[in-house]
């Protein structure tokens, strides 16, 4: 499904800042929620490094990693995210919280974002690559405001070279991190063309099937207990369902994951992560990643 880029940031934007998908998605917007951002932070070296870190968070949304990588790593954090309602309501969290002198949010851009260049020693994009319309262009943008040597973690939405069922391609598959995946080679292609080496793969494919379960349970009681309420803010229950459990069937039949990835600016020194390899699509894809240096090896977390 072709769609201009400008409706693609437009929808996604307003969808991730109403109400009800605070509603739908209760604490976290993303899989893995806080456990699987702190095992981000972790392979970044936020905790190991031993001195405060500057991170950038992009597509920050109401806030929840940036404040949790200042409480809990004592990182200084810049968020950036397209909603000026996400960013309003970040900010006062963070006052709320306290961590007002630490996190600061901006409203911008991932194509083209108000922030220095070679101002940030890690940066951190959950969930959200997939739904820029040019990757190639975020990539470089973060290569941009990461210093030499700097760090990008980012996990998202992967598939298979298959690609996926049509259905999973409209506009709500935009908002929903599906419709514009890439695979593991594919993601890798674009930060190396922005000069950021890929050097740490993890699968986090359960992280996925956790959400899309939580999902599934809350449409449901919520279907029953308040439908006027969804369906005063167009949710179709029965549709977003149905909807729900394609996901669910595609993620199960390993056409799509949920993937890790830790990348390196400008700097091809250093060791990769020496994990095994597991079977599935990711290794496939995997080993299509000649060009690149040798290819990072994927740990699957059980």
């Amino acid at each position: 499904m072709n769609l201009p880029p400008q409706q693609i940031k437009a929808c996604c934007a307003d969808a991730y800042s109403r109400d009800i998908l605070a509603l739908l998605l209760a604490d976290s917007y993303h899989p893995g929620g806080a456990t699987l951002t702190r095992r981000l932070a972790n392979q970044l070296g936020l905790r190991s490094s031993g001195k405060p870190r500057r991170v950038a968070d992009i597509a920050s949304g109401v806030g929840a990693t940036a404040r949790l990588l200042a409480a809990e790593y004592d990182a200084t954090v810049d968020g950036v995210d397209l909603s000026q309602i996400n960013v309003n309501r970040a900010q006062a969290a963070a006052s709320q919280a306290r961590l007002g002198a630490q996190v600061r949010f901006h409203h911008g851009d991932a194509e083209e974002l108000p922030l220095p260049d070679n101002a940030f020693d890690a940066l951190i994009c959950e969930c959200a690559l997939c739904t820029f319309p040019d990757k190639n262009a975020a990539a470089r943008e973060f290569a941009r405001i990461l210093r030499p040597g700097g760090l990008a973690g980012i996990t998202d939405v992967t598939i298979t070279e298959a690609g996926l069922p049509a259905e999973l391609t409209s506009l709500t598959a935009w908002v929903a991190c599906i419709a514009d995946a890439r695979t593991v080679t594919d993601y890798t292609s674009i930060l190396a063309s922005a000069g950021l080496q890929v050097r740490h793969i993890e699968s986090h494919d359960e992280s996925l099937l956790e959400m899309i379960d939580r999902v599934d349970a809350r449409i449901t009681a919520l279907g029953i207990a308040v439908p006027k309420l969804l369906a005063d803010n167009g949710v179709a229950t029965d549709a977003v369902l149905a909807y729900v459990r394609l996901v669910t069937d595609a993620v199960k039949a390993g056409r799509i994951g949920y993937t890790l990835i830790i990348a390196e600016n400008h700097d091809t020194q250093g060791s990769i992560s020496d994990e095994n390899q597991p079977t599935g699509h990711h290794h496939a894809q995997c080993d299509h990643l000649a060009g690149h240096g040798s290819p990072p090896k994927v740990l699957k977390l059980q």
